[in-house]
């Protein structure tokens, strides 16, 4: 995509604003979103825009990929988070699912499909003629609210025997079945992240055909050409987990600049939170650190789109490299959220404000482990030449 293109796919986003503020607290009353901003993704062309053209997307770049979803979290946690689960969910089965499964999923429904779901392998495919027959249960499906596919990562069975494609590294698969052959708890009542229909469910001896599932790690994809769609779904979920912190770190540093002009402690009514060295100070250091993580995840992710693009391997310390960038981002993210809210004072306590729920989606979605200390332990073991791969990364 060209530079225009991408100030346009932003702006697709940018367009949500007023019904993403006017629909925030509903989406939280109902723990999922509304359906007006459903329809408004849909109508915009978001929901489909990240996926292959095959699948009606526009294969966007990385950097058109983080922009977009900075701005998604700056308007809200939940949209935000709703943009970095279902995008890369519905852009990896499109991308890597057989020619039928392709079919009967995104064709067959002229690519009006959204998925949702957890990746992880909680799940066990017992094998058999066509396909396998699931079973499992998986926590925080995120997204999962309002699509009409789930992802369900499982592990294949051959008589009752695990599968491994290297040594200590079993098969990992994901299935991708239709709503109504799913089972939703209704285990999400949380802190943060309320908006986002992240429910629990489970499966209880569904056929999948082997047509709709594909590999976890799988970076061959059968439609696309863009290099995200050689770069698999680790890499576009890290740029998706950054690029929400950012987003939602934003929000709050912009929020608390407004705030300043207007806002004035009871201990010290002689002048504004503006007026004080201390917030000035504090509002440089944290809008530095913010724009300094910013620009290492686009340089990470753009090192290893560039190579990719160039026909070079994803090596592992690109792949290191880029999830340090997102664990990096979070962690400067928090640090950002923490000081806003500290900074704002009683205004971020306010039940129902922008301040009050971004605060409690950063330290609701900063608890995820694709973003934990244990990626950044496996990085640094990567670096140091302790290890020459991490499968995971």
């Amino acid at each position: 995509m060209t530079s225009t293109a991408s100030t346009q796919l932003v702006a697709l986003a940018r367009g949500m604003r007023e019904l993403v503020r006017a629909e925030a607290a509903e989406s939280e009353r109902q723990r999922t979103l509304t359906a007006p901003i459903v329809e408004g993704m849909w109508a915009s062309g978001l929901l489909s825009a990240f996926n292959p053209v095959a699948a009606g997307g526009v294969e966007p770049s990385f950097a058109e990929m983080i922009e977009t979803w900075i701005e998604m979290a700056w308007q809200d946690g939940s949209f935000g988070w709703v943009g970095i689960a279902n995008l890369p969910s519905t852009f990896a089965a499109a991308c890597y699912l057989p020619d039928e499964g392709f079919a009967e999923v995104f064709t067959a429904h002229d690519n009006r499909v959204t998925l949702g779901g957890q990746f992880f392998p909680n799940g066990q495919g017992i094998a058999v003629d066509g396909g396998y027959r699931l079973s499992g249960s998986w926590n925080f499906g995120s997204g999962v609210g309002h699509s009409q596919y789930v992802a369900a990562g499982f592990l294949p069975l051959d008589d009752g025997e695990m599968r491994w494609v290297s040594d200590g590294v079993p098969d990992m698969q994901v299935a991708v079945v239709a709503r109504e052959d799913i089972s939703l708890g209704d285990g999400w009542y949380v802190q943060g992240l309320k908006g986002t229909g992240s429910y629990d469910y489970s499966a209880d001896d569904v056929f999948v055909p082997e047509s709709r599932t594909f590999p976890l790690f799988r970076r061959e994809p059968y439609r696309g050409s863009s290099p995200a769609t050689r770069m698999g779904l680790m890499a576009v979920t890290a740029a998706g987990h950054a690029s929400w912190a950012l987003g939602v770190a934003k929000s709050m540093l912009d929020d608390v600049t407004e705030l300043a002009a207007t806002k004035y402690r009871m201990s010290d009514m002689g002048e504004s939170l503006a007026s004080r060295p201390t917030f000035q100070k504090g509002l440089a250091q944290h809008v530095a650190a913010w724009r300094a993580a910013r620009l290492l995840v686009l340089d990470a992710f753009g090192t290893a789109e560039a190579a990719v693009a160039s026909g070079a391997d994803l090596t592992p310390t690109l792949r290191a490299d880029m999830r340090v960038a997102a664990v990096h981002a979070t962690d400067t993210a928090r640090s950002c959220a923490e000081w806003a809210h500290l900074a704002a004072g009683t205004t971020a306590i306010r039940e129902g404000s922008r301040f009050e729920r971004a605060f409690r989606d950063m330290y609701t979605g900063t608890q995820h482990a694709f973003i934990s200390e244990k990626v950044a332990i496996d990085v640094a073991r990567i670096w140091l030449g302790i290890i020459d791969d991490q499968f995971g990364l």
